[in-house]
């Protein structure tokens, strides 16, 4: 799918591009996409430079275990991944690039290799020295979400979602849609329990948590409310009701996200230092090597992606 992304001219002299990548990886991405890439190769350690409609290849160690085979999680395909993000991540640290888009990966794998922490998202939090609030964000169709939790087992949901957490999850936001461009933006929060609870018969967190939250965020001057049933909030952000919907637990909204626009959906990591994006997509292990993969999700990290940085260095 990067090798897709990057045969596009016009992707290469939109913004000066660093690929790193093992050799076998992007050979094993060009074999897969039929197509070659007309690098710069340069190895760990050189300064970085960048030759106007090239692709910059930094060329990272092969993966202990060999070239990593396809549509299976492995140490090699772990090891592959987690040292491309973070040579990617030491890099953007020290102010040597703007923003980072990585294509889909598998996290098992990422747990193979070695990764303590429950996604990237928090692996990266913790390299960049990041101690305050962090989430991801997903966009479709100019629709974004937040969560107050991500990844992490459902049973541990409901001690997870505090007022404390479920402000940081708008605030975050709210924060990220006006820079990019919606100067009072609309964000409807759910409720955790179906019908949100309806009137605290199915759960009180609506009543002793979330509702709470929201009305100190209204005082702090965020156009927030809710919470909304679970089961309707999303089909009035469709019809235009909100800006941006902040969900309690991973599936809650990323269900109804795919839905809408699985294709063309973007994940954007919140509260790093620069914009972290990928597609919202999955490693589809089931067509994985066959050269299907469709890159419009990517496409449209790539193009957030190198708007943000093009702000924030702004």
């Amino acid at each position: 799918m990067g090798v897709k992304l990057l045969a596009h001219q016009a992707n290469v002299l939109a913004a000066e591009v660093l690929l790193v990548a093992a050799p076998s990886v992007l050979a094993g991405g060009e074999r897969i996409a039929r197509t070659k890439l007309d690098v710069v190769r340069i190895a760990r350690g050189e300064p970085l430079r960048f030759a106007p409609g090239r692709v910059t290849h930094l060329v990272l160690e092969e993966p202990a275990g060999g070239e990593a085979p396809l549509g299976t999680c492995t140490e090699a395909a772990g090891q592959a991944a987690l040292q491309a993000l973070t040579a990617a991540t030491h890099l953007a640290r020290e102010g040597a690039v703007n923003g980072i888009v990585f294509a889909p990966l598998n996290k098992h794998a990422l747990r193979l290799a070695g990764m303590q922490q429950e996604d990237e998202l928090r692996y990266m939090q913790d390299l960049f020295g990041v101690r305050g609030f962090t989430c991801e964000f997903n966009i479709t169709d100019g629709l974004w979400t937040s969560r107050v939790t991500s990844h992490v087992p459902l049973r541990e949901v409901a001690d997870l979602v505090t007022e404390e957490a479920v402000r940081d999850a708008v605030h975050i936001l709210d924060g990220a849609l006006r820079r990019s461009g919606i100067a009072k933006p609309r964000i409807g929060v759910s409720g955790l329990n179906p019908h949100a609870g309806d009137g605290g018969s199915i759960g009180r967190e609506e009543i002793e948590v979330i509702a709470p939250a929201v009305e100190r965020l209204k005082r702090d001057g965020v156009e927030a409310s809710g919470p909304w049933s679970p089961d309707t909030v999303f089909i009035a952000a469709r019809r235009g009701d909100f800006d941006a919907v902040v969900s309690m637990y991973h599936d809650q909204g990323q269900i109804a996200m795919k839905l809408m626009g699985f294709e063309r959906g973007v994940t954007l990591h919140g509260g790093l230092p620069v914009p972290v994006a990928t597609s919202a997509s999955g490693s589809a292990f089931d067509i994985a090597g066959k050269g299907v993969a469709r890159v419009a999700g990517l496409q449209h990290a790539f193009e957030l992606c190198a708007r943000m940085a093009v702000q924030q260095t702004a």
